[in-house]
Formats: C-alpha cells, structure tokens, sequence
C-alpha cells in the first residue's frame, strides 16, 4: 500500500525538478533574446505572398528577413514590380534600386509544324523526368521544348500554357519571376525585358545542315543578324544567335535578314493587341 508519506517525497522532487527548469527556461528566454526588428513585418505585409521563389529567398518571409538581415537587394520581388521596391526601400531608408520589368520568352518555334515528332513517349508527363530518358522527348531536336507542361505547372500566376505542343506564354499574367525558366530541363525559357520585342526563337547549337534536317524554324549560325545590328546587340556562339534585350533597338533588321526565319516578334499576340 501506498501511503501519503510515502509519496510526498517524489512529489516534492518533481516540484523542485518544475520549479528549477521553469527558472532555467526563464533565464535562457532573457539571455537569448533576440529582438525581432519590426521592418520585417512591414516589408513582409508589401510583399504579394506569391511565394514564386523569384527573389532567390524560400518565399515571402524568407526575403523580408533577407533585406533587413541579410542585405538583400530591395528590387528582386518581380511579381510587386517597381512601386514594390520603392516601397521596401522606402522602409529600409535607402535609395531605391531600379528595377527592369521582366517576362519569359520561349526560344523554340519547333512545334509540329516545323519539327517533326519522331517518336512516341510513354511515361510520366513531366519535361523533367522525360529529359532524363534517352529520346524521351517527342520532339526531334534534341534542344527544343519538350511541351509536356511541367513550366506551366510551377507557375503560380497561370502565365504559362501548352498549345500546339509548345509553351504559350500570356503575358498580362506574366510577371518575370524566372521560376518556370529555372524548372525548365533544356533551358528554352529566356528572361527578357518586357520592352524587347525582337528575339531568337531558337536555342540549338548544331550547326545549320543538322538544325534543318530537324526543324526549318531553326538557326543556322550564319552570323548574318549579327552584321546587320548596328547596336551591337547581337552576338554568336556555338552555331546560336543571340539578342540582348537591354541593347535591342528593336528595330527589325536582323529579322528581315535572316534566311531561316527565326527571329522575330518577341511579343506574343495578346501583348501585340494591348499595345
């Protein structure tokens, strides 16, 4: 039998053992205390709550904490745009840091009717998983858009869509946050500044005779849009074209030159009609 007395004891250590913790827990929330600076709550209410991973930071509250701990630049939230930035510089006391307003462009034409579909691919719909496979992707050039959409499934904005066995980008939805461009397995995702309207829409490195054996919207790495650009916005690099945006003038010469055809308007047909 159990007697009052004989559990007094073990109640009374385990009090103490309450009591000394308590104290101990006590000590170490004063000690370690680390004062949340409270421009991270006002940065992070600004910030959309998208959570795209564009900035770099893991999320929203990853980088409100990275511009105020971290030093993190205050224009990199590419869903909020400039008034965004100017508004967490504001916050941070500093000179706002200009931000280029981005979209993504895809540096492929080869849908069916310029790429033959050389093969038939039975697995798991996914651009990434298909790449691995030895001629996984449907399509015959080797560097083109695979389409099964894996783009347009991390987008959080709904920016992207597969039509035609390409990607569709819409870009009234599309903010520039880099996110599908980063999940793209053959890189045919480019960013670029929303103002350019003259790009590659090609992403080989084969030289000429294999891309047309392949696709007739290829590159052929001729070179001949690089001494048409007076602005120099133009260079060639393993049998590919490409144009810098931030240099492009847009003015089209390169595109009349070029006997493959595949430079041209950078903007799709929605953002033709809105301007």
């Amino acid at each position: 039998m159990i007697t009052f007395a004989g559990m007094a004891y073990p109640v009374a250590v385990l009090g103490a053992l309450g009591l000394a913790f308590g104290a101990l827990l006590a000590f170490a929330s004063i000690k370690f205390f680390v004062a949340v600076d409270d421009r991270v709550a006002k940065i992070r209410e600004l910030l959309p709550g998208a959570n795209c991973g564009g900035c770099g930071y893991p999320g929203c509250d990853g980088y409100a904490d990275g511009v105020v701990n971290s030093g993190a630049k205050t224009n990199l939230c590419a869903a909020g745009g400039p008034s965004l930035a100017s508004g967490i510089a504001s916050i941070m006391g500093v000179e706002g840091e200009a931000a280029v307003p981005m979209r993504v462009f895809l540096k492929c034409k080869g849908s069916p009717d310029f790429s033959v579909r050389n093969a038939e691919y039975i697995g798991v719909r996914d651009c990434r998983s298909a790449a691995i496979v030895p001629g996984g992707s449907p399509n015959s050039c080797p560097f083109g858009c695979i389409g099964f959409g894996t783009c347009a499934k991390v987008c959080v904005f709904g920016a992207l869509s597969i039509v035609n066995g390409l990607v569709r980008v819409n870009p009234n939805k599309c903010v520039g946050c880099g996110t599908c461009a980063a999940t793209c397995p053959k890189s045919v995702l480019k960013l670029i500044p929303r103002s350019s309207e003259i790009q590659v829409s090609c992403n080989s490195n084969w030289r000429g005779p294999d891309v047309k054996r392949v696709c007739s919207a290829g590159c052929i790495g001729c070179g001949i849009c690089v001494k048409a650009c007076q602005a120099g916005a133009i260079t060639l690099s393993a049998n590919l074209a490409s144009i810098d945006g931030t240099k492009c003038t847009n003015c089209g010469a390169c595109a009349a030159k070029c006997p493959a055809k595949c430079i041209g308007s950078a903007a799709p047909e929605e953002m033709r009609k809105s301007a």
